[in-house]
């Protein structure tokens, strides 16, 4: 109590608890246009995800191996918009965490499950659009609905493995006891700040972040190099039905990979400064972690607005979802492209 007497801007979490942390406020001039902001993001990211799902789901001529893999990226992107960053708004405005120890727990373990969640599926989507610009005599053979199913429950069964292993395991994460013996943290009420060590974080970033990370990218460059010729020999055939699948097919391995792109470019920042932050006894400013890890989360947000400006589908989809066609008998027959 005696810490916080003498500071004008600061106050604590919570008045009655003795080890309470400090809480550094905003003035209200600038709370209001930070709420909206990340309001902003969080409304973007639940509502253009819905749509996702809903015109996957609903559109019969959608169901298809890699549109299935998209509608559970979607599902993941949703989640993270609905249950990860509503308390992580009120945290980052607040300066404090109010919905205790447990709370605090499961909401870093489902952020890390979804994060974990997203990439798995883009390396699969990843994988999916090589054998069908790569291989695509094999494709539809080998990728099966059935084996989609399998690909989804991997991604979701691996990324809640990992979460709920990085966050339980204590040898992975720094004990109050070493933190109270550094200089730069106290364990106080009011704070939900996961605090790996050296070690852990590095190899943790390594086997999440940057292996498969790499193969994707390895893999596109294939597609890039393979849809390149195809196109070359295309152009001197009179085949228009198979150019035009064709075509259709890189345009999505293309999409696909922008979206890869954005995935990327969004966690890096925040992927850098997990693993450099316990190198540098974690002096990287709080406002500096809370800028980088929301932009991250504005990738979830990305998704949709690239599926609306690529694909033709989508937006004849998200006009009939708009217009309240969807209810309408046999829309779900609807067909949104040529085949």
């Amino acid at each position: 109590m005696n810490q916080s007497a003498g500071l004008n801007n600061s106050h604590l979490c919570f008045r009655s608890t003795q080890n309470s942390c400090l809480r550094q406020t905003y003035s209200l001039s600038l709370r209001i246009p930070i709420y909206l902001a990340l309001c902003t993001v969080i409304l973007f990211t639940v509502s253009g995800n819905s749509l996702v799902i809903i015109a996957i789901a609903h559109f019969k001529q959608l169901h298809t191996p890699t549109n299935f893999l998209t509608l559970s990226l979607a599902v993941a992107d949703f989640l993270l918009g609905g249950l990860v960053m509503p308390p992580s708004a009120i945290r980052t405005v607040e300066k404090c965490w109010y919905f205790g120890d447990m709370f605090c727990i499961l909401h870093s373990t489902i952020d890390l499950l979804l994060c974990i969640t997203s990439i798995l599926h883009l390396f699969f989507i990843s994988i999916d659009r090589y054998y069908a610009i790569c291989h695509p005599f094999n494709y539809k053979s080998k990728f099966t609905v059935t084996l989609i199913k399998k690909m989804i429950f991997i991604c979701w069964s691996l990324a809640a493995v990992y979460g709920f292993g990085m966050i339980f395991i204590d040898l992975n994460i720094k004990s109050k006891e070493s933190i109270l013996d550094g200089n730069n943290y106290k364990y106080c009420v009011g704070s939900c700040t996961g605090i790996l060590n050296e070690v852990s974080s590095t190899i943790s970033s390594v086997i999440s972040f940057y292996i498969p990370g790499s193969i994707m990218i390895g893999i596109y460059v294939k597609i890039y190099m393979v849809a390149s010729k195809q196109a070359k020999s295309l152009r001197q055939t009179s085949e228009h039905r198979n150019e035009d699948s064709r075509k259709r097919e890189t345009k999505a391995a293309k999409t696909l990979a922008i979206i890869v792109g954005v995935f990327f470019s969004c966690w890096s920042p925040s992927i850098f400064c997990y693993i450099i932050n316990p190198i540098i006894n974690f002096s990287i400013p709080s406002l500096l972690l809370e800028f980088v890890f929301w932009f991250s989360y504005t990738n979830s947000a990305f998704n949709p607005f690239i599926y609306a400006f690529f694909y033709k589908w989508f937006r004849k989809a998200l006009k009939l979802i708009i217009l309240g066609k969807i209810y309408e008998c046999n829309s779900c027959s609807v067909q949104l492209y040529s085949e």
